[in-house]
């Protein structure tokens, strides 16, 4: 097979990232973007983001997951905690995470560690989960080989009947990551391809250091 996409273009030219318009902490920036993006209907899951790590074979991979919080310390997401990732994660906790709005030509790129959270906030997000999620929690050994799709949904019928009738706890191999920037860059698509690429980069104050970065 062979098809040939050297055709495949679009002219970037809804935006600008100028240095006299932007703050100077990359959090509030990140949360500028995001609700613009979270507000436009041509938008789908803003929250969706690429988690990459680097596995225990030494190589890298990269899978979207859905943001669910941010705050001035970094941003949260969960998972299981046996999972590829989370034993990933594990050994090398620094991982990037990718955010991706075609319809705005943005992306932003943020290298961090991922750090656990404490529990009571894994449980506090769990219990706000609908029961199926809750269920399929328990019933996925995410990640590790099954025989059939007959055999995971009978995982799930299990999990089901184990919990009819009463609360569903929070697995304790299941919960949530932080992952504290260490930098952030924020891309603009610009027309023939000059992207605008800001980097926030964090000293070792703790003060965030901003750098233009050439397309």
């Amino acid at each position: 097979m062979d098809k040939d996409l050297s055709n495949y273009r679009e002219v970037y030219q809804k935006g600008a990232l100028l240095e006299n318009n932007i703050p100077e902490n990359p959090i509030e920036l990140f949360r500028n973007w995001f609700l613009q993006a979270d507000n436009d209907s041509s938008v789908h899951e803003a929250n969706a983001m690429a988690v990459s790590t680097i596995g225990l074979d030494q190589f890298p991979k990269t899978r979207v997951v859905l943001l669910k919080r941010f705050t001035w310390e970094g941003f949260i997401f969960y998972t299981n905690y046996n999972s590829e990732k989370g034993k990933a994660i594990a050994q090398n906790p620094k991982v990037c995470l990718s955010f991706f709005w075609p319809a705005l030509e943005r992306q932003i790129i943020i290298k961090g560690k991922a750090e656990k959270l404490a529990k009571n906030l894994s449980d506090g997000y769990f219990e706000s989960r609908p029961d199926g999620s809750k269920l399929g929690a328990w019933a996925s050994q995410q990640s590790e080989k099954i025989a059939t799709r007959e055999a995971l949904d009978k995982q799930l019928e299990t999990v089901t009947k184990q919990f009819e009738g009463a609360a569903i706890p929070r697995p304790a191999h299941w919960g949530g990551y932080l992952v504290k920037p260490i930098s952030m860059e924020f891309w603009q698509g610009r027309p023939n391809r000059m992207h605008d690429r800001i980097c926030y980069q964090l000293d070792k104050e703790y003060n965030w250091i901003i750098s233009r970065l050439q397309p």
